[in-house]
Order: structure tokens, then C-alpha cells, then sequence
């Protein structure tokens, strides 16, 4: 079993060590992992920390036998010590979402992992039909979990056309609860305590700290309600979990939300709740064979667009911004991974709805997916997916909303059409065709960071 010193993490103590434990059985072979792992031997500069081996049944059996040391024996590290600002912080964080079982290699699951890091023992996550509820949901296991004191993600699946709404009815449940529990906390103050009903009443559940001693001052009203005998402690009882916040994730792909489902999500977004709507975005309707969205760039090939799609991709992003109070990012772990995490605590800390549009190379585009994230890193210095911030915050403080996270596109457009079979093939069927594609598209892609960067530098608010 191996494992390594703490180094420059003080809040662990002396001699703590850490490991990451790979599950032999469960590795689906992709590779993603070896290959982006920064730590390289000095020595040796092909071998990493992480390495692909071949499989032996040798092999097999130690490494079973570490991950069951590793995942059953080993505590979770404390949250609280945690930097989770920080990748290499998050990367300590247990994932309650593990072993999903869809495609090798898979651009969406990152996403959705991270979520569940950083928020799963308290995540309400409103999943729509698409390859996120096929791997989310694949019975009879499920790759949604709980820690080790049982706190995980509540889980459930609706349609492609109501999904947002439905998610909107957690969000709105969950509000409706938590008023009525303190109603009823307060009703019964002078039994369980005036201070502790106050305590609870005014928690600040802003940061982990905060979170966590709320649980232990629900535990303890729960302690002092077992001895009370009414309706109204029973009630209490029953709903004291409610007291504790709670984060809800509405999941699909894009072929949910820019398409079938865009009515709901627009609809979400408009109402003001605090609910975070996370799109992976694999420009293509994934699981049902690759047919076209109107995320779909121009020039892509798919089923109903076998010659190369004729217009461009539908700016779902401006279309949101335009509110004025939805939080809205685009991001791309692969590119910038700080990114991302930045992006994602940002959403679901704005107490308001939020919009995560995060990009998921596919099987579909016709890539090795072992190239997953420089295919991400080419989008974006191509300026196929610019990367920016939309938080309503900063209007409050007088700043612009919108920050732009990826620098000026500096590397021709063709470079990354070329780089995608989805893209590549029009050159051998309609070469010309794929010609006027692609000038158009580099021409949008220019206009599109432009006008972005334009709307960033624009003065905000009434000038004087």
C-alpha cells in the first residue's frame, strides 16, 4: 500500500500521509488519469505517480486488497482542514458520486463528480433523461453514495421537458419545509431551549464550519424533542433535517436544455430561487446516437445533419445573462481547472439561480478520449469555448459582472475543426463545403470573444 508525507498542509499535524488508491476492478482502462497527472519522477520523467500497467490477475488481487484497506479502514479527511478553493485540496474530498459506468473516458462525469465532492452530503439533484441519468441511474447500483455517516445526495430522474421545473419543485419544497420547521422550533423554544432554538435560527451556514455545527445543534434539538410528547415535537422530529441547508443541482446535457427542455430552464432561471442548473455540454444528443442540438456548432456532422450543420451554436449563456441576476459561467476542466472550481463554488455560494455550462468532449465528435482535456484546451484557445464569469455580485459592488477567464483566441479556428473527425470528415465528402464552414466559423468565434470582451468593458451602472 503506498502512500506519502503531507507536505505544506500544517492543519493536518505532524506525520500525516495521504494516498490515492486506484479500484482495480471498477478502472475502466480510459488512461485520462496517467496521462494528465502532473507529478513526474526527477529522475525518470516517464513514470508519474500514476501509470498504466498492464493487467495481470496478480495485480489484481494486491491492488483489490489496497482499495479495500483504502476504502473501508482509512477515515475521510476532515472537511474543515480542507482547502477547497484549491484543486489539490478538492482532489482529498471523498467523491459521492464513484464507478459510474459510463463511456471510457467520459468528458460529462468530472463534472459531476466535483459537485459531489464539494457538495454532495447535502446535494437535492433533479437529474433529466440523457447519458447523466443512464449512468446516474443505472440499477440496480447506483454510482450516488454516502460518506461514512451516511450523508449523500438525494437523487431522482425526470424528462427531458420538465426537468427544471421539477427541480424547481425540490427547491421550493425544501424552502417550504425548513419555514415550517422553524416555525415550529420557535413554537417550541422554551422546551428545547431558548438558546438553542436561537442558535439554530440564526445559524450562518455560509462555510463548512458552519454547516457542520449545525448538524450537531440539530442533533441536540433532536435529543431534546425524543422527551417531549405533542404533535408539534413529533412534527419538528420528522423535519428537523430540514433545518440544515441544502443544495440543489439540476443535471442534463445540452440536448435537455438548449433544446427540449429549454422552455423549464428558462423559466427556472427567471424565478429567482436558489437553485444551480449544471449543463454538460457534448454538443450532440449523446445518448440517444449522436443526433443534432442547437448546441451544435457549424460544420459538426450529425445524424440529421449529415452534411455538416449550417448555423451556428445557440448562445444560451447571453440569453441567460440577459436577467441580470442569474449566475452564469462557462468552463472547461481541462483548459483551466481552477476554473472551474472557482465557477462552480462561485454558482452555488450566489443565493439565487445559477447556470454551469461545462464542456464534455464525446465519443460522438469522433476523438480518442484519452485526449479528452488537450481536445478541452484546444476549444478554448481556438475560441470555440471562451471561458468567462457572469456573477450579479460584483453589479452590487459597482463592477461589471462579467469577468473574461481565457485569453484572445491564438490559434486558427481549423486547427481544432481539423483535430475532430465530427468536423474533418465534410473535407473528403464536400470540400468546399467544409472550406465556407470553416471561415464562417472562425469569423463567429472572433465576433463571439469580441462582443464578450466589449460587454465586460462596458461602464456598469448609472454614471454619475
Amino acid at each position: 500500500f503506498k502512500f506519502a508525507a503531507v507536505k505544506g498542509a500544517k492543519q493536518f499535524g505532524e506525520g500525516a500521509q495521504v494516498s490515492f488508491q486506484v479500484a482495480p476492478e471498477d478502472c475502466t482502462g480510459c488512461g485520462l488519469c496517467a496521462d494528465i497527472c502532473p507529478a513526474k519522477d526527477k529522475q525518470n520523467e516517464g513514470k508519474k505517480a500514476l501509470n498504466m500497467v498492464h493487467y495481470t490477475p496478480e495485480l489484481r488481487k494486491t491492488e483489490s486488497e489496497n482499495w479495500e484497506f483504502f476504502y473501508k479502514q482509512l477515515p475521510d479527511v476532515d472537511r474543515k482542514l480542507v482547502k477547497q478553493d484549491s484543486v489539490k485540496g478538492v482532489s482529498m474530498l471523498r467523491p459521492l458520486f464513484e464507478f459510474s459506468g459510463a463511456c471510457t473516458g467520459c468528458g460529462e462525469t468530472s463534472y459531476v463528480r466535483l459537485v459531489s465532492q464539494l457538495f454532495g452530503d447535502r446535494m437535492l439533484v433533479a437529474n433529466a433523461t440523457g447519458c447523466s441519468s443512464i449512468y446516474g441511474g443505472n440499477m440496480p447500483t447506483t454510482p450516488w453514495c454516502t460518506n461514512d455517516e451516511g450523508r449523500g445526495p438525494t437523487w431522482n430522474n425526470s424528462l427531458f421537458e420538465d426537468n427544471a421545473e421539477f427541480g424547481l419543485g425540490l427547491r421550493v419544497a425544501a424552502n417550504t419545509r425548513r419555514i415550517y420547521a422553524e416555525q415550529l422550533t420557535r413554537k417550541l423554544a422554551d422546551k428545547v431551549g431558548t438558546d438553542l432554538a436561537d442558535a439554530i435560527l440564526n445559524a450562518d451556514e455560509t462555510t463548512e464550519d458552519g454547516i457542520e455545527e449545525q448538524r450537531v445543534r440539530i442533533n441536540a434539538l433532536r435529543e431534546k424533542l425524543q422527551g417531549i410528547d405533542s404533535f408539534e415535537a413529533r412534527e419538528l422530529l420528522s423535519l428537523s433535517g430540514d433545518l440544515s441547508k441544502k443544495s440543489v443541482w439540476i443535471m442534463g446535457g445540452d440536448g435537455w436544455a438548449y433544446d427540449i427542455g429549454y422552455g423549464g430552464v428558462d423559466h427556472a432561471l427567471s424565478t429567482g430561487e436558489n437553485i444551480n442548473i449544471l449543463v454538460v455540454d457534448t454538443e450532440v444528443y449523446s445518448n440517444t446516437g449522436g443526433q443534432k442540438s442547437k448546441a451544435t456548432p457549424r460544420g459538426a456532422i450529425a445524424k440529421f445533419a449529415a452534411g455538416g450543420k449550417p448555423n451556428g451554436k445557440k448562445d444560451i449563456a447571453l440569453m441567460a445573462m440577459s436577467y441580470g441576476d442569474v449566475y452564469v459561467a462557462q468552463i472547461a476542466y481541462g483548459a483551466k481547472d481552477a476554473h472551474t472550481l472557482k465557477a462552480i463554488r462561485d454558482a452555488e455560494a450566489y443565493d439565487g439561480p445559477s447556470l454551469i455550462l461545462a464542456y464534455a468532449p464525446c465519443i460522438a465528435h469522433g476523438i480518442k478520449m484519452i485526449d479528452n482535456h488537450r481536445q478541452q484546451e484546444l476549444a478554448v484557445n481556438t475560441g470555440h469555448w471562451p471561458l468567462f464569469r457572469f456573477d450579479p455580485r460584483r453589479a452590487e459592488n459597482g463592477e461589471n459582472p462579467l469577468v473574461i477567464d481565457s485569453k484572445k483566441p491564438s490559434i486558427p479556428y481549423i486547427d481544432f475543426l481539423k483535430s475532430e473527425p465530427r468536423f474533418n470528415m465534410l473535407w473528403s465528402m464536400k470540400p468546399e463545403e467544409a472550406e465556407k464552414f470553416a471561415a464562417e466559423s472562425q469569423i463567429q468565434a472572433m465576433s463571439r470573444y469580441n462582443y464578450y470582451t466589449q460587454l465586460a468593458n462596458n461602464t456598469w451602472g448609472a454614471e454619475e
